[in-house]
């Protein structure tokens, strides 16, 4: 039997796989042969918050990783890359990358401390490399770095930023500049334990960019060659494309076609696309529901490859942006939709966790020296943060974690 042991460790070792990484097997998202489930939460400051330099609180980063795990909360969606100048408006600052090839040392280190933390807690990261939305810079930034343009088309103005972001998938010269961020962050070794990031388990996948697909002009080719440059970089780690998912079912199955995405993502926003009007819930709250429920119904009859809800959230009672207003509507709805993705076994992360953060003034967005909450900088602070104080909220998502570790599924009728 001596030679079927050394057989096996050494096709583990070839493969690049460890019973610590998470990985995927039989269509499911797996860690030592058991299914992998979790409730997670967007957590996209979190090098920020663990730097020293501006905008940084590591005494506040620490509480905020013992709740989080107190809570049963474990893997969390982090910004792995953003992007400057840091004088753009309403940006999350200051960024990881100020100008091309050129790091903030301080927002490094703090992606490395964060990741030395959550080793210590067995929680484990998804590292999202590059953004649709320009509130990191982004693939707006890339455009203007690459020549493209001279200034942004913010969103909200007469020029279609849509378009303007996809030019990315257009430029070779923006292309070019992500994969040597690629290169560069993917290869970067922890300063805190010694531990390369394609060696730590920690990170559990590494994602191209958040929603991607938003403008309906994504490139399969250079998708395909991303994923697989990042593959060649970590095989031990997933990969995933960040898509919102929020397209036909073919497209949706297109997306993922690559063989080297591993697992599939998908955003829900009831609010965004105009189905829940918060001040009007008696009304839309139960279109709500029943869009969630068709949404993730629909994209769990994707058999290919794991799914993953990696965005999910609503606002407070009457869209109040107060931390100490009522959630009613919004515990209602986390316990509909984590009762959802349980159901059809789909790890689940919310937007997003506040935590002991407050916005600087009601109905503000977010300016450099402000708390982090979760909220993007562009939006008013507050709109989808689940705070510290939101006990009921919280209890919600510490039930559905716990339940996340038990293998059979719910079939509690929702509706």
């Amino acid at each position: 039997m001596w030679y079927v042991i050394i057989i096996v460790v050494l096709f583990t070792i070839v493969n690049g796989q460890s019973s610590s990484f998470i990985t995927v097997q039989n269509g499911r998202l797996t860690l030592n042969n058991e299914d992998y489930m979790y409730i997670g939460t967007n957590f996209w400051y979190g090098a920020n918050l663990a730097s020293k330099g501006p905008g940084g609180n590591r005494s506040r980063l620490l509480r905020e990783l013992d709740r989080l795990h107190s809570l049963g909360v474990d893997n969390l969606r982090l910004q792995a890359g953003s992007e400057g100048p840091n004088t753009e408006p309403s940006r999350m600052v200051p960024a990881m990358q100020p100008q091309p090839g050129i790091y903030d040392e301080a927002i490094l280190d703090g992606l490395d401390f964060l990741l030395y933390e959550m080793n210590k807690r067995q929680m484990r990261a998804v590292m999202c490399l590059n953004n649709y939305w320009q509130w990191s810079g982004g693939f707006a930034q890339y455009v203007v770095w690459a020549g493209g343009a001279k200034s942004i088309p913010y969103p909200g103005g007469s020029n279609d930023f849509d378009s303007f972001a996809a030019r990315f998938y257009e430029l070779p010269r923006a292309l070019e500049l992500f994969n040597n961020h690629i290169q560069f962050i993917v290869k970067r070794t922890n300063k805190y334990n010694n531990i390369p990031y394609a060696e730590d388990p920690t990170i559990m996948s590494w994602e191209l960019a958040n929603e991607l697909s938003q403008s309906g002009n994504l490139n399969p080719t250079w998708l395909n060659h991303t994923a697989c440059l990042i593959k060649q970089l970590a095989p031990k780690q997933l990969i995933t494309t960040g898509s919102d998912g929020h397209s036909t079912s073919k497209n949706f199955a297109d997306e993922n076609a690559s063989q080297c995405i591993d697992y599939a993502t998908i955003h829900l926003w009831v609010e965004n696309w105009g189905i829940h009007d918060p001040h009007n819930s008696t009304a839309t709250f139960p279109l709500a529901l029943a869009a969630a429920k068709k949404f993730i119904d629909d994209r769990a009859a994707y058999k290919d490859k794991p799914i993953v809800l990696e965005e999910f959230g609503i606002s407070r009672d009457n869209a109040s942006l107060s931390s100490t207003s009522p959630v009613t509507v919004r515990d209602k709805y986390y316990r509909a939709v984590l009762q959802l993705a349980h159901h059809h076994r789909i790890p689940a992360t919310f937007w997003a966790y506040g935590g002991e953060g407050r916005p600087r003034i009601l109905g503000a967005s977010w300016r450099q020296g402000d708390d982090f909450i979760g909220d993007p900088p562009h939006e008013p602070q507050g709109s989808n943060a689940v705070y510290d104080t939101d006990n009921s909220t919280l209890e919600i998502i510490r039930y559905f974690a716990s339940m996340a570790t038990k293998k059979s599924s719910a079939n509690t009728s929702l509706f």
